[in-house]
């Protein structure tokens, strides 16, 4: 039983009692609302009277109460069982989209935005730095959204560019949620996949008899692919889950095409130019400077690991009466990764998985996090959901009786009560988001008033269900996914800005990243996994032995991991920053996708059995290049210099240090996007990050000494 004080949050969760027209009618509406405020602005300030005050304060607030409920609007779309749900979600997110659009390439508010600016250049030197940052990324919001072009042909074009982009990426993202692919397989033809994994596939009926539909969620893919015996079965599932979602091949090349050609109305080279402009890096060209030098440095490593590979596979190959042909392919991979790592590691993952259920590992995760943040998670039990439901009844507090909820307070040595809300959706199902993602459905901000909005945050991931004779069980792999998803969630929760727009994990795209890939380190480290640990029969704490064999694999084929980052970081570059746009008509995406992994993380795929090098169109099933992440993936190796930094520096002695957890806390994560992200990383560290411990932990020398 949580203690009293934990009792009484002062603000109830939200609610999900959308209906497939109250959804859309509620989108509709918060336009509504802010194209008034805006109209009521342009006929009532004069330019002479602009400010901040008198401007960008009601657009600022009009913006706080829209979050509250515009995020999840679009975010049942991502998780609903019911698709009248998900496509009025779609929808209301459209709606949304297109007026966000609209309302960005407003002449008339623009002019009122920029005559505020110059007023605080003279009469509000005074300004907090947060109202500061805010007015001036409003106003070069406008300038980035086509108010710098002239009135007139160019500026209607970037307008139906960025429209269809949005109508573009709700598309794609909508195909990858509703994806229900698979292959039929007889159970022999499965033999060395697990009975875990076969249990939960659809029986086939009819011509299907016998055999079970293999899907391409997580939880059965990546089992598929570790423990398959049969190459053939291994290459057809690899093969056809690059190739589940073609639809989406056209749209990526249109949103290539469409950002090409928006970001050279606007005056920029290329698409890449555009989007780094306003990150950490700030130039293209010191983004592939990075990765072209992490490339010359970890591709001697790549060759070495795929050597010994190949080794291993052909000894197998051999002792299977199998013929080996020389070739180390795609589909081998996770396949004999996992089998080195047993055999000369001594490592059995599905042994070790028996110590992580998931619902005690999520426990000790939280419990981790309370030590080191001094927090307090307390989870609702049906009885306190219809307590503190604003309409009464449990089941409206979440969107599927999956879910489960907490709500987050500070510890009594913090003293300041309430933080928000937490929300775990951890299995799959159809129609489900199919990644891991943190989903942010309320930010925090300041009313109007001093009162604070609290935030409400969920994670959202796909991990095995629980059958009659075992809970879910995860992999190790899987608990650092699940500590790097838990990491932007407490980056969400613990957010202390004065805007919702700077709340929490709304940094750049180059750092985002860096805090939850500093939390994975303590997944590596043995007091910790220890702590986590807790045998689904016995109870048992994992045995040290086992732990020294898992921290001893971290860095096993990390040159192909980091390889295989930058294989998906060049190509991203490479789409978004062609020579001429002409170049950008005539590119095969396919095809280079497919001859850039080969390249850069040298393992082959059916273009060495003679196929064409457009075999599988992996970049349509790539939702990161659509959904934000476009000229950013990058942000994923950058962000890790960044976090591999600050865990050397301040964490790596004691990482259960609570005073510099919550140093961190205060300094890093409730500043979300309110200041210069580089500021925030100074100041934490007291000095300039530097990439010598990124180097270090992969082994490597470092050149230089900044990121």
């Amino acid at each position: 039983m949580a203690p009293d004080k934990y009792k009484n949050p002062p603000q109830a969760p939200p609610t999900f009692t959308g209906t497939k027209e109250s959804i859309v009618n509620d989108a509709q509406a918060l336009c509504d609302t802010t194209r008034s405020l805006l109209d009521n602005l342009v006929a009532n300030v004069p330019s002479e009277k602009a400010s901040f005050a008198s401007v960008l304060a009601p657009i600022a607030e009009d913006e706080d109460q829209s979050q509250l409920s515009s995020r999840i609007l679009g975010f049942y779309q991502y998780v609903s069982a019911n698709e009248d749900l998900r496509n009025a979600s779609t929808e209301a997110e459209k709606i949304m989209d297109e007026f966000s659009i609209e309302s960005n390439m407003r002449e008339d508010v623009f002019k009122l935005v920029d005559a505020a600016f110059q007023t605080q250049k003279s009469k509000e030197p005074n300004l907090d730095p947060e109202s500061l940052r805010l007015l001036e990324k409003e106003r070069k919001g406008y300038i980035r959204n086509g108010l710098g072009l002239p009135q007139g042909p160019k500026r209607d074009r970037f307008k139906e560019i960025k429209m269809r982009l949005s109508q573009i990426a709700i598309q794609f993202q909508k195909n990858l949620n509703e994806e229900n692919e698979g292959l039929w397989f007889t159970k022999e033809e499965l033999d060395g996949v697990t009975d875990d994994v076969i249990d939960s596939l659809e029986k086939g009926t009819g011509e299907n008899e016998g055999k079970v539909k293999l899907n391409f969620k997580y939880p059965v893919l990546f089992p598929t692919l570790k423990f398959a015996k049969n190459p053939e079965v291994r290459k057809k599932v690899f093969i056809a889950n690059e190739n589940k979602i073609n639809q989406n091949g056209p749209l990526f090349k249109e949103t290539i095409l469409l950002r090409d050609e928006g970001a050279r109305l606007l005056g920029y080279p290329n698409h890449a130019a555009f989007r780094i402009e306003d990150k950490m890096a700030k130039d293209p060209a010191v983004v592939n400077s990075f990765l072209a030098d992490l490339r010359t440095r970890l591709a001697p490593g790549g060759v070495k690991e795929i050597s010994h590979l190949l080794e291993l596979k052909e000894k197998d190959e051999k002792s299977r009466g199998l013929k080996p042909d020389g070739n180390y392919y795609l589909w081998d991979h996770r396949f004999y990764d996992r089998m080195m790592v047993e055999q000369e590691y001594n490592i059995d993952e599905v042994k070790i998985a028996e110590y992580f259920p998931l619902q005690s590992t999520v426990q000790g995760m939280l419990h981790i996090f309370e030590e080191l943040f001094g927090l307090v998670f307390v989870e609702l039990d049906a009885g306190e959901r219809k307590r503190l439901s604003p309409t009464g009844k449990a089941e409206d507090i979440a969107w599927h009786e999956d879910v489960i909820l907490f709500s987050v307070w500070d510890d009594s040595s913090e003293g300041d009560g309430f933080v928000g809300y937490l929300y775990l959706d951890l299995h799959p199902r159809q129609g489900k988001y199919g990644h891991a993602a943190n989903f942010n459905l309320r930010p925090g901000f300041l009313e109007k008033d001093g009162t604070r909005k609290y935030p409400a945050t969920a994670l959202v991931c796909n991990f095995s269900q629980p059958t009659e004779k075992k809970p879910s069980l995860l992999k190790h792999d899987e608990v650092v996914t699940l500590f790097h998803e838990l990491g932007h969630g407490i980056h969400d929760l613990t957010g202390r800005t004065k805007y919702s727009r700077f709340h929490g994990t709304s940094t750049v795209r180059d750092f985002v990243e860096a805090p939850s890939q500093m939390l994975e380190n303590w997944c590596w480290t043995p007091s910790q996994l220890k702590a986590l640990s807790n045998h689904y029969q016995t109870g048992e704490k994992i045995p040290d032995e086992l732990i020294e064999k898992q921290i001893s694999t971290e860095h096993v084929n990390d040159a192909l991991f980091n390889l295989r980052q930058l294989h998906f970081g060049i190509f991203d570059m490479a789409v978004h920053s062609p020579a001429t746009h002409e170049e950008l008509e005539k590119l095969d995406a396919s095809a280079l996708y497919n001859d850039l992994r080969t390249q850069i993380a040298g393992i082959k795929g059916p273009e060495a059995l003679g196929e064409p090098s457009t075999w599988g169109n992996g970049q349509a099933t790539f939702g990161h290049l659509i959904g934000g992440y476009d000229a950013g993936y990058y942000g994923y190796l950058s962000s890790k210099v960044y976090s591999t930094d600050m865990f050397y520096t301040v964490f790596k002695n004691d990482p259960m240090n609570g005073k510099e957890g919550r140093r961190y806390r205060h300094t890093v994560l409730e500043r979300g996007g309110s200041q210069d992200e580089m500021t925030t990383l100074e100041q934490f560290l007291g000095r300039k990050p530097s990439s010598d411990a990124f180097y270090k932990d992969l082994g490597l020398t470092a050149l230089t000494s900044t990121a």
